[in-house]
This record gives C-alpha cells, sequence and structure tokens, in this order.
C-alpha cells in the first residue's frame, strides 16, 4: 500500500503549499531527533494492528469451521501450593 499524496491533498482539500506548513509545524513541535523515533513507533503501531487483525480472521476462522474451543472449555490448573509445616 503506498501513500499516494496528491490523491490524499486533493481528497482532503488540503493543497501542497498546507501540506508543508503542516509538516513544519510537526518538526517544530516535535523535533529533528524526535521525528524517527515516533514515525518507528507509529510503524511498529500499525504492524501490530495489522498483525491482530490476522489473528481475529483467523479466529473467526476456527469458530465457523469447528466448534472444539466450545466442546472442551478451558482446562482448570491443578493447585500446586502447599501449606508450610507448622512449628507448633
Amino acid at each position: 500500500m503506498t501513500l499516494d499524496l496528491p490523491l490524499l491533498a486533493g481528497f482532503m482539500g488540503i493543497g501542497g503549499t498546507e501540506l508543508i506548513v503542516i509538516l513544519v509545524i510537526v518538526l517544530l513541535l516535535f523535533g529533528g531527533a524526535k521525528l524517527p523515533a515516533l514515525a518507528r513507533g507509529l510503524g511498529q503501531s500499525i504492524k501490530e494492528f495489522k498483525k491482530a487483525q490476522v489473528m481475529d480472521e483467523d479466529d473467526d476462522d476456527d469458530e465457523d469451521g469447528n466448534d472444539r474451543k466450545k466442546k472442551t472449555g478451558s482446562p482448570k490448573l491443578a493447585s500446586t501450593s502447599k501449606k508450610a509445616p507448622s512449628d507448633n
């Protein structure tokens, strides 16, 4: 998926000059050093969001195909805690 800036600018009614002004304001607010970190964080967020969408679609496919989860339920874990011997 590529970002087509002329299409985006035409869709939102933003011209080239307005886009440049917005970019300058963002640069002034966040500074040049923080922009790569912000872009990296945004990229990771998008990546995680897409991964979650794929996992959600896989879960929907599993629910439609078979009902194993409904039949088995969640297994209960055995308690492993033991009482300490009393010092009476």
